[in-house]
């Protein structure tokens, strides 16, 4: 959802046989392959990382061709691209497709292609597996969900920024305690429309141990209308009118917390890291200023992500030069320090939880990975390090999400404007329309 409600972007049909992934080898005895991802034009720093890193990548292969094209995921074209032949090779996904995508047979099984992975935190591969274990794909980027705060107001409040709140309870005493300064300063904001209430929602209910939807068999149901539910409901509702912690304008969405953190009028909120930067290169604030602690609650986080899959059709060669480009692109700890290098050459911030590097590492690796940010930060890397450390479970977004969450906005929406809203009566409605959703995800 990090990525998903934002980046919109169309996938370009094929205009060749070529394009198409139809072809053998070229002639001059290189297997040319397709891969989508390519950030478009205007997206100019993005377009230059992926376009260089094609170039290097054919220098250090010269038997195999990267024909890249924009665009990432869109479902809605996606089985039709691939029946028609325009599917590209190696396609981009998000975490919310591969299930469907495996269950329908889109996609390649590499499991015994698979060779020298370094080791992958054992949640985010499984995203790629079927029931029986098999590989269908590559994770290559991930997020998660945090507490995003002020560390400036959390000192004005008294509260000690390099000890972030830990607990709900203590997210909304360290609330009161910011909204006390005064001047429009609001302790604690959270979003309610766009389906982005229900994406906040569907976090805040993984932290406290609870989810929103379970497989029973036979299908996808509805399973937050419980004490679960009616937990995080009443801490919303706490908060915003007992404690009136959370402001008197509602019905957010995330350009207006982002607007109100980076003018220092707002101490915590929910979000994935990637939030930081653009408090500051939108919204005029300071990396200084900001710390990033893990979930409160620690029931689970919400993760989100992408990584990439292989067409069905794709021959053993393009199948083989397809996991080359993603193991030397995506995950290669050899080139770890080359590219923190090269984001610092290009006044990029390096020490946050975010690009260059996802966290996709497991042991030794993700060790090294953290050594090296912290050599090239170029940004207060202890501001973030309780996210960082953090061991908290994840869970990937529900079956047919945004409709889960369009129908869960309206949970949010009425706790934050009605004093006297009927909390199980909410529920039970919204469980009604989230089946309705669920039973569409199939």
């Amino acid at each position: 959802m990090a990525r998903g409600w934002r980046v919109t972007l169309g996938l370009l049909c094929c205009l060749s046989a070529v394009a198409c992934g139809a072809t053998a080898p070229a002639s001059s005895g290189k297997v040319v392959i397709t891969v989508n991802g390519q950030a478009p034009q205007t997206q100019a720093f993005e377009r230059r990382i992926f376009d260089e890193d094609v170039a290097a990548f054919e220098a250090a292969h010269p038997d195999i061709d990267i024909q890249p094209r924009e665009g990432f995921m869109d479902p809605k074209v996606f089985s039709a691209k691939l029946a028609s032949g325009q599917l590209e090779d190696v396609f981009y996904v998000y975490f919310t497709d591969p299930a469907q995508i495996i269950a329908r047979r889109q996609a390649k099984d590499i499991t015994d292609e698979l060779r020298e992975l370094p080791e992958i935190q054992p949640g985010l591969l499984d995203v790629f597996k079927d029931g029986k274990g098999r590989v269908h794909g590559l994770p290559t980027a991930n997020y998660s969900m945090g507490l995003l705060y002020n560390r400036a107001l959390f000192t004005r409040a008294g509260l000690d920024p390099d000890r972030p709140p830990t607990t709900w309870e203590q997210v909304r005493e360290a609330a009161k305690k910011i909204s006390a300064l005064g001047n429009g300063t609001v302790g604690f904001a959270d979003l309610s429309k766009n389906n982005q209430g229900g994406w906040h929602l569907t976090s805040w209910l993984y932290s406290v141990g609870g989810q929103v939807a379970r497989w029973d068999g036979d299908g996808w149901k509805a399973d937050f209308a419980n004490a679960k539910g009616r937990e995080v409901l009443r801490q919303l509702r706490e908060m915003r009118w007992t404690d009136n912690s959370m402001g008197d304008k509602q019905l957010l969405e995330i350009g207006d917390v982002q607007r109100m953190m980076g003018a220092g009028q707002l101490g915590m909120y929910l979000a994935a890291p990637d939030n930081i930067p653009t408090l500051v290169n939108q919204f005029g604030g300071s990396y200084t200023d900001y710390g990033m602690a893990p979930m409160p609650g620690g029931g689970g986080t919400l993760i989100g992500g992408e990584g990439y899959m292989i067409n069905p059709k794709a021959s053993p060669e393009k199948v083989k030069a397809g996991l080359t480009w993603l193991r030397w692109k995506y995950l290669n700890p050899d080139r770890i320090e080359s590219n923190l290098k090269r984001y610092v050459d290009l006044k990029q911030p390096v020490g946050l939880p975010v690009s260059p590097f996802s966290d996709l590492y497991a042991g030794a690796v993700r060790e090294k990975q953290e050594a090296l940010k912290a050599k090239y930060a170029t940004v207060p890397v202890r501001n973030y390090q309780s996210f960082v450390d953090a061991n908290v479970k994840g869970n990937i977004e529900p079956p047919n999400a945004q409709r889960v969450y369009a129908a869960l906005d309206g949970l949010m929406q009425a706790v934050l404007t009605d004093r006297d809203a009927d909390l199980d009566r909410l529920l039970a409605e919204a469980e009604t329309k989230v089946n309705s959703a669920l039973a569409q995800a199939g």
